[in-house]
């Protein structure tokens, strides 16, 4: 470090209350803005469950569907003709659909359902109890085991319980990459057995999973798909797909927005002005080392690297601040969606270097404006 930087640390370091207000005027907003978006990023991993629990490659969908919750049902052709495209190696129907669970105390809960294909229960979750070929037995279930499980009233493996009018009985209890977003426990059963139990409409179909045989097979079933009519996408594909609606088409990322946007105002404004008072409070000394030489791009320098040294510490504690709400967040509310990711703490990096360029830059003006003149007259 060079002695002008030294002397900028000693300067910044010598007015410890503003000092001190400058980092905790920047730590409050990077907390603020860490906490919305690790909460919209939270929402939207889990508004794509589905599609990241089942794990398929591919899914095929009528072209009006946006979200792995809200599914319109195709008929049973469709799922012949995808199965006769080049570059299928396999393809199979996937039911998603709500049920209403009528627990033992006498209440009842909204359950989501998910109906695997009958022959090789392709998307099952990972079993931790029971045996997967019980699900195979009359009226059997396997119940996911995340936050929304204590709604059913946390059922063992052989629990009974009303679905829909339907005797269920859970074969096994699973668990799965990423829990639901809208905290309703899921069911998994066989393709038959939901769309039997299940109020439906005429068409019964909601998704079609399918296997290319290569990559390079993708963009052939993406077209022979559109030509009859639907719309074949990737899973990958179908979570950006999922995450556009959730951000552009819904109120979420716009309330997220704006509330990202305030925290960068309040931040930039209490930095802002803590440091032009501290510029104006050290201004005298800045003018003596513009007489005695100091070049104003040195001066430049060493405003910019105070600024710098703040912005920094603020983003660090920060993010410690918001990574500790986040995790204590988690441990007390089993429903709590927030995640922190290179993304949002890439934002909110972006974000305070934004906030420490303005600050140093209102700071700058007054220094190179400084007459050593006056400095010395005074």
């Amino acid at each position: 470090m060079s002695g002008l930087l030294r002397l900028a640390l000693k300067l910044l370091l010598s007015d410890r209350g503003k000092f001190v207000t400058l980092v905790i005027g920047i730590t409050f907003s990077v907390f603020l803005m860490m906490l919305m978006t690790s909460m919209f990023f939270g929402i939207i991993e889990h508004s794509a469950a589905n599609i990241i629990n089942v794990g398929a490659k591919m899914w095929v969908m009528d072209p009006d569907v946006q979200t792995p919750q809200n599914s319109i049902p195709m008929p049973d052709y469709v799922l012949d003709a995808v199965r006769s495209i080049p570059g299928v190696e396999y393809a199979m129907p996937l039911y998603i659909g709500a049920g209403l669970v009528h627990l033992d105390n006498g209440t009842y809960q909204a359950a989501t359902v998910v109906g695997l294909d009958d022959a090789t229960l392709f998307g099952r979750p990972t079993l931790i109890e029971g045996n997967i070929l019980d699900i195979y037995r009359n009226d059997a279930f396997i119940v996911v085991k995340d936050p929304s499980y204590a709604k059913l009233g946390s059922p063992k493996v052989g629990t009974t319980f009303e679905i829909n009018d339907h005797r269920g009985i859970i074969a096994g209890i699973g668990r799965v990459s990423v829990g639901s977003l809208f905290g309703l426990p899921t069911l998994y059963t066989t393709y038959t057995r939901a769309t039997q139990d299940l109020p439906s409409t005429r068409y019964l179909t909601s998704f079609i999973l399918v296997q290319p045989k290569t990559d390079k097979d993708i963009p052939v079933i993406e077209a022979q798909t559109k030509k009859i009519g639907y719309l074949a996408l990737t899973d990958k594909e179908f979570i950006a797909r999922n995450d556009s609606f959730y951000e552009f088409q819904t109120a979420l990322g716009t309330n997220i927005l704006i509330m990202t946007l305030i925290s960068f105002v309040v931040g930039l404004s209490i930095a802002g002005e803590t440091f032009y008072m501290f510029v104006l409070d050290n201004l005298e000394r800045f003018g003596a080392l513009k007489a005695i030489g100091a070049k104003s791009s040195e001066l430049v320098q060493m405003i910019l690297f105070q600024s710098l040294v703040v912005g920094f510490l603020g983003f660090g504690f920060g993010v410690l601040l918001s990574s500790a709400l986040v995790a204590f967040g988690k441990l007390r509310i089993p429903n709590y969606a927030a995640v922190i990711t290179y993304q949002n703490l890439f934002m909110a990096l972006v974000m305070v270097l934004i906030i420490s360029v303005i600050s140093a830059y209102i700071g700058i003006r007054k220094v190179i404006r400084i007459d050593p003149f006056d400095v010395f007259r005074g």
